[in-house]
Order: C-alpha cells, then structure tokens, then sequence
C-alpha cells in the first residue's frame, strides 16, 4: 500500500506517516518563516544549551554491549525527519542486520554490518521541531525499521537549524532522556556529546545553537571531557550541524572560525590547569561530519608533497577529511556550484590566532548528484511538462501568482487609465488602441531605466557604498513584465459593446488571474534560476521537494586503528509498503522491495594519525 493509505492505519502503527514537505507552497513558507523569525529573535534570551549546564554530565562509550571490542560499524545519517517514503527507506536499511553493498566498477559486491553507533547529524525534523513532528516523522518510522536489536546500538543525535526552531525543546525530550528509540538507546542528557570509540578514536557532537556561537558550559564539557583526556596520536572525529567550510568559501570567510578555534583550542592543545597555558596534547581532527546540505560531497586535505590537480588527489590515509552527507531522507541540494578549494581558514577571516598557511582541502570528483544530474534536475523548476514545475510540486501557488496578478492589472490599469486622461481603468482598456499601449509601456519602461541610472551614479559618486544588486528588484520587474503583458492582451481583446463595465473588468481579472497563475510562475522559477546566491539559489532544488538519491555514511573502525567511510546510496526508495504483525509493535509498515544499496565513490580510508605509510 502507499503512504497515504497507511495513514489509515495510523492507531494501529503508532504514527501518521507524512508526505514529503513542500518548501514553496505559500502556507508552508508563511509558517516556516514564522518559526526562523522567532527563533532567530528569541534565541539570545532563552538559550537552553546554558540551562543545560546544570544536567548531569558525563562522556558515553560505543559499544553498549562490547566493553572491550576492538572494532566498530558507526552509521551517520543526517536531515532525516521528512517525508515518510524517503525517510522509511533509508531507516530500514540502516536497520538491516547485514547489508550488502554494490561496488562500482567489476568489484564484487561487499558486506556491511549495522553500525553499533547511529549519529544522527542534524535536522532530525522538517520543517520545524514539534512533539508530534518527530513521533510522525523520525520516531514512527525508525522504531518501525528496528523495533529491538539484541546488541542495542548507541544513538546520539546532534540539533540543526530545523531542530533549533522550537528553541530546541522537543529536540531534548526525545533525545536526552535515555530513552529508546525502538531498538536503538538513546544515552545523551544534551545537545552535544562526546562518545570515547575503540582504538584510541572520539566522536564529539557540537552544537553551535543557530550558527551562533559555543556557549560555556559546553566548553567546560568538552574540556573536561575531551580535552583532558586526549593523548599523543589520539584521533577525533567532529559532527557540527552545517559545513561551515563550504560556507567559508560562499557566504562568509569569518563561517568557519568557531570550527577552527575550537580544533587550536580544544583538540590540538589544551589549558594547563596549573598555569593557564595552552599545552599541545598530540591529537588531531581526522574527520569531518555534518549534514545540512542535502546531498554527498567530500573535501580531502591536500598534503604538502601534492602535485595532482584539484579533484585528482590519490587516497592516501593521512588526509584529514571533511564529509557533507544530508540524504537522510529531505529533499535533494544541488552540488554543481561546490568551490573545488577550501583554504581553511579562509584569507578574509578575522580571526586572530589561526594556521598561516591555511590548509586547503579539494573537493572530491564523485558527488551524489553528480555535477552534470545536479544541473539537469534544478531546471526542472522551471519546465511546466515536468512533475517538479514550480506551481505543480507547491500546491497554493499557482493560486498566489494569480492572486498577485489581478492586483497588479488593477494598478496597472488605474496608471494606464491615468495616462489616457480618464478614471476607470475600463474605458481605458476598451477605447485606447496599440499606440496609446505602447507610449504607457515605453512611458514605464523608461521611468525604470531613469531608477536605475541614479542608483548607477549613486554608486559612482559614493564608492565607499558597497551595495550589492536587488535580486529581490529584479523578480518584481519580472513580475511587472508578465502583468504589461496581460495589460496588452486586455487591450487588444475586442470586448462586445453590450458588456457592463462591471463584466469587462471581472473578464480583465479573469484573465491577469489565469495568464498569471502560468506566466506568473514560470517568471517567479526563471528568476530563481538565474540566481548564483542567497535564498534563491536553494529553491532551486528544494522548490522540487526530490525525494529520491537517498543514503548515509557507514564507517569501520578496524583493530589496527585505521577507519575507513563507505558512502553509501539507496537505488530509489521504497513507495509500496506491506502491513505486517510485529511482538513488539503490534503493527508496522514493511517495505514491500527493500531498496538496493551502492558505494557512492570507492572507501576512504583516514589513519588515526598523519603517519607515512
């Protein structure tokens, strides 16, 4: 059965299975906009990470079960909390006991083992955090995937932004109370963790609230807890919530300061108790771990005896190695406009004690999409034969644009019918004729040129004045070309003389109402497309709502200290569930063709230390 027929046996599954979120559709956007405004204000008032300095503390050890073990399967997965399909499908294969995994090229097809750890990397909920939020969209289908495990792996779960939306108290509920998710143990009592692996390795969760900062008790844990104990060749691995190292490069060199500051601070050395003094304690950050952007990619750390091209860098296990794996279960991100080099940090930061050089990082050549599907899928937006036409995929707003329009001919028609000297925009649209038209049309155009040229010399007598162009200025030009258009039609259109003023203007409205709705739309996902910043440029994909390219990162801590990420991805996801009987549950929704599962780009191995090989 699909989804929405399961949703019919919600009192028997525990849970009401969701459909995928869709980002553009005007009621979504209204209340997620609510929500991030909210957040954002009220976020330096109620910051729950100070309350939780007063919780208990205490480090965690993976595994549960094994004390002593050797080796351990670790399973990241982030952005998970959506639509149920998508969500389900990579839930279930996460629970898979043994998952076998298809190579690339003639290699044989491997095996994996269900990690004994599951990091959930951020956004465990869309599109904003709420109590029945996550039991609909995370907690349902994940205790459904593994309802007990004899083993009990080890969750541990780090906030994003999605998280931070209702200032992170359902996040806390669900996560740092010890209580089990099906199978899987919650163990945390924060939002940050430090989990101590075998082999000399630490996992450390940091939360960074809404891209803020790293409030103090949360130092003091990761001081106590990390710091403290780190030794000589000791490695570490660090989920945040974003990849502030892309950001660096994108948005904002200053993106991945706290990052770094954190690494000189609390990884590589440590405060001397005694002395205040900053001591080197021998460790290093090998792995990088976040989610945020939807999608697979990976930066390696160039070495200094490179000479490869970028993108060309041979393995080699004494690259630290920066990971961006978001398919859990959101839509899909773009990732044809990555930067090919990180210089971290970067030379616009600001920050004062920092690595001179900085080390640069190359962007990988395998990326989930691919460069070439990535570009294809994001002008979907814009194809109204496509599925993912903007108005199609986000119900509601086709409704808005021709809403829009029939105010927009109102005002038209009332400047048009002012320029032919009369009141009613109806006479105005029956009498005049195409030369009348074009004098208003050229008339307005040329008003918009005049704008633009004083804002042009604006810029040039004061150069100091680093204003950057309105995007948001030129969609309402778009906008305002689509509306002279309907006007045109309007006018030309030979309206019988037996019509009330009344019926030509509902027949104007009817037509800027279904002209806009089309044309409307199309101009609103050209604009987006023609974005290479900002906002617009994740509309692009999230606009779409993909459900498909779906996966995690399984990783092996082998017994000689070495960890090596399999990448993997879902060939397709599961649309076809079966309901079955479970002792557990009662009931549970089965995948009726569990999905086939790949290597994304071969293993990576990264050595605990940067030793020659």
């Amino acid at each position: 059965m699909k989804a929405h027929e399961l949703r019919k046996h919600a009192e028997e599954i525990g849970f009401t299975p969701q459909e995928q979120t869709r980002w553009l559709a005007p009621g979504q956007l209204a209340r997620t906009a609510v929500k991030v405004v909210l957040a954002t204000v009220f976020a330096g008032y109620a910051d729950k990470r100070e309350i939780q300095g007063a919780l208990s503390e205490r480090p965690l050890h993976a595994p549960l079960c094994e004390p002593g073990a050797q080796e351990l399967w670790i399973d990241f997965v982030a952005d998970l909390g959506d639509g149920f399909d998508a969500t389900s499908s990579v839930a279930w294969t996460l629970a898979a006991e043994k998952l076998t995994v298809d190579a690339p090229g003639p290699a044989p097809p491997g095996l994996t083992s269900r990690g004994a750890l599951l990091v959930l990397g951020g956004d465990e909920v869309y599109p904003v955090a709420s109590a029945r939020g996550y039991e609909d969209k995370m907690k349902g289908p994940y205790r459904a995937a593994l309802p007990t495990a004899d083993d009990h792996p080890l969750l541990v779960a780090l906030p994003g932004n999605h998280d931070w939306y209702d200032g992170l108290t359902a996040f806390l509920r669900i996560f740092a109370q010890q209580r089990p998710i099906g199978g899987w143990q919650t163990a945390q009592s924060r939002s940050y963790f430090v989990v101590q692996l075998p082999q000399r390795w630490w996992l450390i969760g940091l939360d960074s609230q809404l891209g803020e900062y790293f409030d103090d008790p949360q130092l003091r844990y990761f001081q106590k807890h990390l710091s403290a104990n780190l030794e000589p060749g000791d490695g570490v691995i660090v989920c945040s919530a974003e990849p502030t190292w892309v950001k660096s490069a994108d948005r904002s060199a200053d993106a991945f300061d706290a990052l770094h500051w954190f690494d000189r601070n609390y990884v590589r050395t440590r405060t001397d108790p005694q002395t205040g003094e900053q001591r080197p304690t021998g460790a290093s950050i090998r792995l990088w771990l976040t989610g945020d952007r939807h999608h697979y990619a990976r930066y390696a750390e160039r070495l200094p005896e490179d000479t490869a091209p970028t993108g060309h860098l041979p393995p080699d296990p004494r690259r630290r190695q920066m990971v961006t794996c978001g398919l859990g279960g959101a839509y899909l991100s773009a990732t044809h406009r990555l930067p090919a080099a990180l210089p971290l940090p970067p030379s616009g930061s600001r920050l004062r004690e920092r690595d001179d050089p900085p080390v640069v990082f190359d962007r990988a050549r395998a990326t989930d999409p691919d460069a070439a599907d990535s570009r294809r899928m994001a002008r979907r937006l814009a194809r109204p034969w496509s599925p993912y036409w903007l108005p199609r995929r986000n119900p509601g707003f086709a409704e808005l644009t021709a809403g829009v329009h029939a105010v927009l001919f109102l005002l038209l028609g009332f400047l048009f019918a002012l320029s032919q000297g009369v009141l009613k925009p109806v006479d105005a649209v029956r009498h005049a004729d195409g030369g009348a038209l074009g004098s208003f049309v050229g008339g307005f155009c040329g008003a918009v040129a005049v704008l633009f040229l004083l804002r042009l010399l604006y810029r040039l007598l004061r150069p100091h004045v680093r204003a950057k162009p309105s995007t948001t200025l030129v969609a309402l030009l778009m906008q305002v070309a689509v509306a002279l258009a309907v006007l045109a039609v309007a006018v030309g259109v030979p309206f019988p003389d037996s019509w009330s003023g009344w019926a030509v203007l509902m027949a104007c409205l009817v037509l800027a109402a279904l002209v806009g709705a089309v044309l409307g739309s199309e101009a609103f996902a050209l604009w987006i497309l023609s974005a290479r910043s900002g906002a617009a440029t994740d509309w692009q994909m999230s606009g779409q709502s993909i459900e498909e390219h779906k996966g995690f990162l399984r990783l092996h801590l082998a017994p000689d200290g070495d960890i090596t990420i399999y990448p993997l991805a879902l060939d397709g996801i599961c649309r076809e569930w079966d309901l079955q009987d479970d002792p557990a549950l009662g009931k549970r929704p089965v995948p009726a063709a569990p999905p086939t599962v790949r290597l994304i780009e071969d293993p990576v191995v990264i050595a605990r230390n940067a030793r020659t090989p």
